[in-house]
């Protein structure tokens, strides 16, 4: 006779057919096995990498423990502006991202058309092109309008590139938002104008808070746009990372840049999380 879990009991006390528990033990390791590729993915692509740029960053060139490679950032005014740049530019380009999506945001959300549609093809479209060629995209529109100046062209850029990644979240919490309590804010005479400030705003909180971030962070360490659309003036951090990697021997330094602006960013997400207590919005609609 076959033995049965401890726990493959049915609430009267008698254990359940075997065949049930052999069913049960199946899915289970069904379950179990839909993670492993996903496991594997995250060990070779995170994991792994991760440990090599600490690797880098904590050697010199000769692979002894060093933490020269991070005094070389601190004892450089300069590539500390870039950075402080860097975050002045991903602040500008989410905010003008929020102050873009919101509005488009709250409309999809209470129209009354085809809104999965009409975002698809609108916004969700173009992000299937490479980015890349979204950007060369945008040079050739900048050029055509005459925009000269190098920081409106690359703000323009970023804002072009990451504004769906505001958008979604937006439209996910903003769509799935009670109608009953917006209801109630009216029947209590609240205007609309009120409605938005005192009750969608706090309650589309996670979705805003989701989408600065999903902005923010891939803005703050981009390079390919300020390198397409800008020049060397319009440099940002990512651009001096991306510069010592591709140098002999300075993967070591790129590294130290790197781990610091991860760290940046790491503790950008745990001020977000505190923010929302752990509560962020990212969805779709498809």
């Amino acid at each position: 006779m076959a033995k049965l879990d401890s726990s493959a009991v049915l609430e009267n006390g008698a254990p359940p057919p075997e065949g049930k528990v052999k069913k049960r033990k199946m899915r289970g390791i069904k379950r179990t096995a839909f993670s492993v590729p996903y496991l594997a993915l995250s060990i070779i692509f995170v994991v792994i990498p991760l440990f090599i740029m600490l690797y880098y960053a904590f050697t010199d060139l000769d692979g002894n423990f060093s933490f020269a490679n991070f005094a070389h950032f601190f004892s450089r005014p300069n590539i500390m502006k870039v950075m402080g740049r860097s975050f002045l530019v991903a602040l500008i380009t989410t905010v003008l991202c929020f102050l873009l999506a919101y509005p488009l945001a709250l409309a999809l959300s209470s129209s009354t058309l085809n809104r999965n549609a009409i975002l698809v093809m609108l916004f969700i479209l173009p992000m299937w092109i490479n980015s890349l060629l979204r950007t060369y995209a945008m040079k050739i529109v900048l050029n055509i309008l005459e925009v000269t100046n190098p920081w409106v062209a690359v703000t323009t850029g970023m804002v072009y590139d990451f504004f769906p990644f505001m958008l979604m979240p937006l439209y996910s919490i903003l769509s799935g938002m009670d109608k009953n309590v917006l209801e109630a804010s009216q029947d209590l005479g609240a205007s609309p104008i009120r409605t938005l400030f005192t009750v969608k705003l706090p309650l589309s909180l996670p979705g805003i808070v989701s989408g600065v971030l999903m902005v923010f962070m891939p803005t703050v360490s981009t390079f390919a746009i300020s390198d397409i659309l800008g020049n060397t003036d319009t440099y940002l951090f990512g651009n001096v990372i991306d510069q010592w990697f591709r140098n002999s021997g300075g993967w070591h330094i790129g590294s130290a840049y790197s781990f610091i602006l991860l760290v940046l960013i790491a503790v950008t997400v745990l001020i977000a999380n505190k923010v929302t207590k752990g509560r962020t919005e990212v969805g779709g609609v498809l």
